[in-house]
């Protein structure tokens, strides 16, 4: 299971689909309109090296403010559900493991564990940082 900080989120939407903006990269589904802003789309999976899923009415988008260097940047990221908007205490978030080749263990800020199992904090403002190319010409165009 997956989770970001409820501190950066600002809303929780039903997902529809994103008007589609050629050219960008795979994870990158385009725009949508939220309260007349336009807010890039994002498939979180995609962009954590996850394969795609079809949506389905569990589907929600989260209306983020990501802080990058040199502005607050929104998006909506399409996750496949949200399970309950929850606190951890800090000292119950474990390090980020050394997961290997596939996942970039810079992308988790922490690990919480549950009984049914783990819970990976995931770190956004690295995700989107902006030594990324795509997210550097996606922070001009918003």
């Amino acid at each position: 299971m997956f989770a970001v900080s409820v501190t950066m989120v600002r809303e929780i939407l039903d997902y529809t689909p994103a008007f589609r903006v050629p050219g960008g990269p795979a994870w990158m589904l385009g725009l949508t309109d939220v309260r007349g802003q336009g807010v890039p789309m994002v498939d979180l999976r995609t962009r954590l090296g996850l394969s795609p899923v079809e949506p389905t009415l569990a589907t929600r988008v989260l209306i983020v403010d990501v802080a990058l260097p040199d502005r607050t940047l929104a998006l909506g990221l399409v996750v496949d559900r949200v399970i309950a908007v929850a606190t951890f205490e800090r000292d119950r978030l474990e390090s980020a493991p050394d997961v290997g080749m596939r996942w970039r263990s810079d992308y988790i800020q922490g690990v919480v564990r549950e009984a049914d199992g783990f819970v990976v904090i995931i770190d956004t403002a690295e995700i989107f940082s902006n030594d990324d190319p795509a997210i550097a010409t996606l922070a001009a165009a918003a």
